[in-house]
């Protein structure tokens, strides 16, 4: 019998098992146990959306659980930054926004311009991997500065722009939280 000492155990979540990271999202695997993916279960309430935006360095799957979710993963002929105006976006090539139900696979390429938000009356959940892991720590920053946001809207501006920064994270267009997050 061979025995290779450098191969590591996995392990099984079950649900809702995970690692929270504020109220919407919970890290299942991430760069804590490998530099190679990271993986989050995201719940998300009518009315949120994420805004358009882009990754440098890092591409994602999105693989949808419940409700419904609208989508884009495309370079958009105009972009215009008003909040929600990705949602009349279309590429060159014609292709729009998609609304995603469950066990739907979005792809998102690294690089590529994209956004989702929920369009529904009821949540929507969806499984979220992605290449390298590491973004949760973006996800924990913004959910940390959510939970107790600087008084003023400039300063809370100039805080996430910080943090999308050091994160390789471009914002198109503004997130918008859904009313029950507030």
């Amino acid at each position: 019998m061979t025995f290779i000492s450098d191969v590591t155990d996995g392990f099984t979540l079950g649900p809702g098992e995970g690692r929270p990271i504020g109220h919407q999202v919970n890290l299942k695997v991430g760069q804590e146990h490998t530099p190679n993916l990271l993986a989050v279960e995201c719940e998300f309430a009518p009315g949120f959306d994420v805004g358009a935006h882009s990754h440098s360095t890092h591409e994602e799957i999105f693989y949808v659980l419940e409700g419904e979710v609208e989508f884009f993963a495309f370079q958009p002929k105009v972009i215009t930054s008003e909040p929600g105006s990705w949602t009349q976006w279309e590429s060159k090539t014609g292709q729009k926004v998609t609304r995603a139900t469950p066990g739907t696979v979005l792809y998102v390429p690294k690089g590529t311009p994209h956004g989702f938000r929920n369009p529904g009356d009821v949540k929507m959940r969806f499984l979220l991997v992605g290449t390298p892991a590491g973004h949760e720590n973006y996800q924990q920053e913004i959910a940390d500065l959510l939970a107790s946001p600087p008084k003023d809207e400039e300063d809370l501006r100039r805080a996430v722009e910080e943090i999308r920064r050091r994160n390789h994270t471009e914002q198109l267009t503004p997130a918008v939280r859904a009313p029950s997050d507030m």
